[in-house]
């Protein structure tokens, strides 16, 4: 899609397309309202003022927007909207064995135990290992910290999503 089909779409159009890159409504509806947008640099932009000034509430909702990373039934049941990102994002996992696999569960309820949402990693380009060891170390952060760190993930999640909504996705 260009930036021109996208200024273009209806407002509920354009939110479901939105909604594929991140899915806090609050986030959603200020991308929606801030077109037209002039550049790509602009919209990124956008996207990440807007993230910026996101509650915690707004973020909680976003991370409810991806799977658990290695949880092929939960991306193709609960996440229809994310799932083709979110699997491309995802595919480190899919050449993990099956002690990576199983860690990585392990690890993923006791974070969701511990801070009340998924981990999320911005998972691309990273193999099943790398995202294991990342997960192990930041269970050590306090609730403050790790949500700071999340969130700055999920930024970067959302930027790559929307650069490749419009086919901007290489540098």
């Amino acid at each position: 899609m260009t930036l021109d089909e996208l200024n273009q779409l209806s407002g509920e159009a354009v939110a479901k397309e939105f909604e594929t890159c991140c899915v806090s409504r609050r986030w959603i509806n200020g991308m929606v309202n801030a077109r037209p947008f002039h550049s790509i640099d602009q919209l990124l932009n956008c996207a990440d003022r807007l993230w910026q000034q996101a509650s915690e509430n707004d973020i909680r909702e976003a991370f409810e927007g991806h799977p658990r990373i290695g949880d092929v039934n939960t991306l193709k049941a609960k996440f229809a909207n994310t799932a083709k990102t979110a699997g491309h994002e995802q595919s480190g996992m899919s050449l993990a064995d099956e002690a990576v696999i199983q860690a990585m569960k392990t690890l993923n309820d006791e974070y969701y135990e511990r801070f009340g949402y998924i981990f999320i990693v911005f998972a691309s380009g990273k193999s099943a290992r790398e995202m294991l060891d990342i997960l192990k170390r930041r269970l050590r952060n306090d609730a403050e910290t790790e949500l700071k760190i999340a969130t700055t993930e999920q930024g970067k999640i959302t930027r790559l999503r929307l650069r490749k909504l419009l086919g901007a996705d290489h540098d």
